[in-house]
C-alpha cells in the first residue's frame, strides 16, 4: 500500500442503512476510489447523531437487519481491503436496529444488587454474539462516563452510575463480555462526559474542574481500563480547560490530551477513535474541507469515526503528517483487523435470535435491578383491601394494557378493574415514563404529574416507576408515596417482577 492508502484505513464514515440507492453508491465510491478502512452504520440519516431518540416516534422501518447484511455483502464484495464494521450498540443491536434483542441501559444494569459484574459481562457477551452474527467487528460502547451531573442532556441512563469505582468495574465487565464474544469494543467519551450541561452534538460542553478532580472522577474509569489492558477509547468532543493548558478545546482535536495525557501521562497504548467528526461541537470549527480530520489526526486519533469529508482528510494527512505517524497507526488498525477476523471476510446469512434464552436472561437481570426504592409494601393488607373493593389501579402513559396490570388483576382477582379510585383506601399507580431522556421532564407533561402528586397527598399511594430513575424528581417528595418501586425500564420481564412485590 501507498501512503495515501494507510492514512484511508483510518477513516469509517457513516452508512445509513434505510438510504437512497444514489447514496449506497457513494459510499460505493468512496469504498472504491478512496479505499476506505472501515464502515459505521447508523438507522438512517433521521435517527443518526442528535436525532436519534425521535427515531421511535417518527419512524417505523420493516427489515432493517436484513437490509444492513445486505449492504454489508455489498459494500464488502467490492473492498480491496476488507472493511471494519462498527455500530454505536450500548445497550445492543436495539439501539439502531428494529426487531433485535435489546438489553437493559447502563443505568438499569448499575442499579443491580448482586454479582453485577458477572451478569454485566454476561449481557456484554450476549450483545457481542448478536452484533458479530450481524457482521458486525466493532461495538462503539460501553460508556464509562460517570453521571455525576443528574441535568447531563446526552448521558444520563447511559451511564452506570455516579460512583466512579463502581462505572469503571462495570463498563470494564461490559468491555470484557463484547471481547469474550470476539469482537472489539471501546470506553467511551475520554476524558469523561457526564459532568456536561451541553449536549455535543449541538455544542461544545466544558467541565470546569481541576485536574485533581477529574482524576477523582472523570478519568478514574478510564485509568482502570488502562490499566488492565483495554485495547481501544473514544475521545469526546468535550473541554476540560485543566487538561489543556486552559484552553476551551475539544478533547478529540487535542493533542494535549490525547497524545500527551492520555497515551503518555496514563500510559495508554491501544488504538483511540474519534467521536463522530460530523458532531457540531467540532464540525463548526473548521469550514475547510479535510482541517478538521487532519487536527483529529495529529491530536493522536487512530481511527476517523463519522467523516464528511474522507477524501479532502486524507490529502491533509499526507499533506502534513510524517511517513512515520503514518506507518505507527496504520499498524495498529491492520492489526486490529487481523486480531477482530476482518481480512478473513465471508458473506453473511441472515440469523435468527433465540428470543426464549434472551428473555430468561431479561428475567434473571430484572429479579436484580427491579427494587424497592423507599417504603414497604404489605401484601396481605393489599389483598384484603383488594377484596374489600378498596384498592384501586391507576396507570399513565401505559399506551396498552400492560403486563404489569395483567398480573395485578390475576394476583388480587379480576374485580380490582372495576374498582373505583374515588372509594379506594389504597391506589397503585403504575408510571410508564415516555422517554428516557431528561427533555421536557422526561416527556411528562404537567397536567400528569400534578394528577399524582394531588393523587399521593389525597390517598395512601404506591408508585411503581417502569423508566428512568432520574425522571423521579419531578414527582415531588416521594415520602408522600407509601412506597417506591422502580421498574427502571418497561420490559415485559420486569414489569412482571415488579408484580410480585
Amino acid at each position: 500500500m501507498n501512503l495515501n492508502q494507510k492514512i484511508a484505513q483510518c477513516f469509517s464514515p457513516a452508512a445509513f442503512i434505510h438510504d437512497t440507492e444514489e447514496n449506497y453508491q457513494a459510499i460505493e465510491k468512496l469504498i472504491l476510489e478512496q479505499e476506505i478502512g472501515g464502515l459505521t452504520f447508523f438507522h438512517s440519516r433521521h435517527s443518526a447523531a442528535a436525532n436519534f431518540e425521535k427515531r421511535a416516534e417518527v419512524l417505523d422501518v420493516s427489515g432493517t437487519l436484513e437490509k444492513m447484511i445486505a449492504l454489508i455483502n455489498r459494500y464488502q464484495a467490492i473492498s480491496k481491503t476488507p472493511l471494519l464494521i462498527s455500530i454505536d450498540g450500548e445497550y445492543g443491536l436495539a439501539m439502531r436496529i428494529e426487531k433485535t434483542p435489546q438489553y437493559p441501559f447502563a443505568i438499569t444494569l448499575g442499579a443491580i444488587k448482586e454479582n453485577a459484574t458477572e451478569l454485566i459481562e454476561e449481557a456484554g457477551y450476549r450483545i457481542g454474539l448478536d452484533m458479530k452474527a450481524a457482521g458486525i467487528h466493532l461495538n462503539l460502547a460501553p460508556c464509562s462516563d460517570v453521571n455525576t451531573n443528574p441535568n447531563n442532556p446526552v448521558i444520563g441512563y447511559r451511564s452506570f452510575g455516579t460512583d466512579p469505582k463502581q462505572v469503571a468495574e462495570n463498563s470494564l465487565a461490559m468491555y470484557r463480555g463484547m471481547k469474550k464474544a470476539g469482537i472489539g469494543a471501546c470506553l467511551k467519551h475520554f476524558p469523561g462526559h457526564g459532568d456536561t450541561q451541553v449536549d455535543s452534538h449541538l455544542g461544545l460542553p466544558v467541565i470546569q474542574k481541576t485536574k485533581e478532580e477529574l482524576e477523582k472522577e472523570e478519568l478514574l474509569p478510564f485509568q482502570v481500563g488502562i490499566d488492565q489492558g483495554i485495547e481501544m477509547i473514544m475521545v469526546g468532543h468535550l473541554a476540560a480547560p485543566a487538561l489543556s493548558s486552559g484552553k476551551e478545546i475539544a478533547a478529540s482535536i487535542s493533542r494535549e490530551i490525547i497524545t500527551d495525557l492520555l497515551k503518555t501521562e496514563m500510559g495508554f497504548q491501544g488504538l483511540v477513535i474519534s467521536d463522530a467528526l460530523n458532531m457540531k461541537a467540532v464540525a463548526n470549527l473548521f469550514p475547510e474541507p479535510g482541517q478538521l480530520e487532519w487536527k483529529a489526526f495529529h491530536a493522536g486519533n487512530d481511527i476517523l469515526c463519522f467523516s464528511d469529508h474522507v477524501k479532502e482528510g486524507i490529502e491533509k494527512i499526507a499533506e502534513n503528517a510524517s511517513e512515520d505517524e503514518i506507518e505507527a497507526v496504520f499498524d495498529k488498525i491492520w492489526k486490529l483487523k487481523e486480531k477482530l477476523g476482518v481480512l478473513n471476510f465471508k458473506k453473511l446469512e441472515v440469523q435468527t435470535f433465540n428470543w426464549e434464552s434472551h428473555s430468561a436472561f431479561q428475567s434473571k437481570l430484572a429479579k436484580e435491578y427491579v427494587s424497592i426504592v423507599s417504603g414497604k409494601i404489605d401484601t396481605v393488607e393489599l389483598r384484603k383491601l383488594s377484596g374489600e373493593g378498596k384498592l384501586a389501579l391507576q396507570s399513565f402513559y401505559d399506551k396498552e394494557k400492560s403486563v404489569f396490570l395483567q398480573k395485578l388483576y390475576q394476583k388480587f382477582a379480576s374485580e380490582l378493574s372495576s374498582n373505583s379510585i374515588e372509594k379506594a383506601e389504597k391506589v397503585i399507580i403504575s408510571l410508564f415514563v415516555p422517554s428516557h431522556k431528561p427533555l421536557n421532564k422526561f416527556g411528562m407533561d404537567q397536567e400528569t404529574l400534578a394528577g399524582i402528586k394531588s393523587l399521593a397527598q389525597a390517598k395512601s399511594c404506591i408508585l411503581v416507576h417502569f423508566g428512568n430513575p432520574l425522571a423521579l424528581k419531578h414527582l415531588g417528595d416521594l415520602n408522600e408515596f407509601e412506597a417506591v418501586i422502580c421498574g427502571y425500564q418497561a420490559f415485559e420481564e420486569a414489569q412482571e417482577v415488579a408484580s410480585f412485590f
